[in-house]
C-alpha cells in the first residue's frame, strides 16, 4: 500500500486490461471492472474528445482505458468514496499517465456549489463518460459490500441529478457517454430530457439470440436532433467465444462506433 492509502484497500489485486496495455488496481472483493467498463470506455473513443470526466470512476478504470487509447486526451476521475478515489491515484501513476490525469473527490449529487469546491468545475469537458449505479433499489439483493452496493444501486429520482452534473460539467454541444440496463430505456430517457438530445442507442446482446441486456448511449448537450436506434453489438458467438467485433473491442483494437 502507498502512504496515506486507506486501509479499506489494502486487499487488492492487479489485472491486466486491453490485453496488457493497463494494468488495474482493484479491490479483490466488491465491484470490479468488466466488460461494462470496456465497452463504454470503447464507445467513448468511437466519441472523441480533448477533456473527458470519467463520473463515478472508482479505481478509474473507464477513464484510464479511453486514456490508453487516446494518448491526446485529459482524463478528470470523479469519485466520491475516498478509498477508490486512492487506488484511482495509484492506477493513474501505475500506467505512467500522471501528467494528463486529475482525481476529483467529489459527490456528484451534491448541489453545484459543493461539487464546485471539490473541484468540479462547470463547462470543463468536451466529454463525460459514466457508468452509473443502474439498479434500482428492491431489483437486486444487497450487496454486504458498500462499495459494491453503491456502485450498483441508486434511487431512479437520482439519476435526473447524475445526469444533470454532467450536463453542467460539459461545454456547450458536449457529449455524454454511458452504458445502463436495457430495460431501464424509458426512465433513461426521461431523465435525459430537457438536456440532451441528438441521443444515439446501441444495444448490447450477450448473444445473436438473445434480448439485449445493456445499452450504450451516446447524447449531446443542448441538442435538438432526433434520437437513433442503432443495430445491436453482439458480444459472444452461440458457443460462448466473444465474437471478432467484441474480441478486438476487450483488445483494445476497435472502438465501438455510435453513430
Amino acid at each position: 500500500m502507498h502512504d496515506g492509502e486507506p486501509a479499506a484497500c489494502g486487499d487488492v489485486t492487479e489485472d491486466a486490461m486491453l490485453d496488457g496495455r493497463l494494468r488495474l488496481v482493484q479491490p479483490r472483493k466488491g465491484h470490479r471492472a468488466g466488460s461494462d467498463a470496456v465497452l463504454l470506455a470503447a464507445a467513448c473513443g468511437a466519441v472523441g474528445a480533448e477533456t473527458v470526466a470519467d463520473f463515478g470512476a472508482g479505481v478509474g478504470a473507464v477513464g484510464l482505458m479511453v486514456a490508453a487509447l487516446h494518448p491526446s486526451c485529459r482524463v478528470v476521475l470523479v469519485e466520491n468514496d475516498p478509498a477508490l478515489a486512492a487506488l484511482a491515484r495509484r492506477n493513474v501513476v501505475l500506467n505512467g499517465f500522471e501528467g494528463r490525469f486529475s482525481v476529483c473527490e467529489a459527490d456528484i449529487l451534491a448541489p453545484a456549489a459543493m461539487r464546485r469546491k471539490a473541484g468540479l468545475s462547470a463547462c470543463s469537458a468536451d466529454l463525460v463518460a459514466t457508468n452509473p449505479p443502474f439498479w434500482p433499489a428492491g431489483r437486486v439483493r444487497n450487496s454486504p459490500d458498500a462499495a459494491r452496493r453503491a456502485a450498483h444501486v441508486m434511487a431512479d429520482a437520482a439519476l435526473v441529478g447524475w445526469l444533470r452534473a454532467a450536463a453542467d460539467v460539459l461545454v456547450p454541444d458536449g457529449r455524454l457517454v454511458l452504458i445502463h440496463r436495457a430495460d431501464g430505456l424509458a426512465g433513461l430517457l426521461a431523465a435525459l430530457a430537457g438536456r440532451f438530445g441528438d441521443i444515439v442507442v446501441r444495444p448490447v446482446h450477450p448473444r445473436p439470440d438473445r434480448p439485449a441486456v445493456r445499452l450504450l448511449v451516446a447524447a449531446r448537450r443542448g441538442s435538438r436532433a432526433p434520437l437513433r436506434l442503432l443495430p445491436g453489438f453482439v458480444l459472444h458467438e452461440p458457443d460462448g467465444r466473444f465474437t471478432p467485433e467484441a474480441d478486438a473491442v476487450h483488445r483494445g483494437r476497435a472502438s465501438v462506433a455510435m453513430g
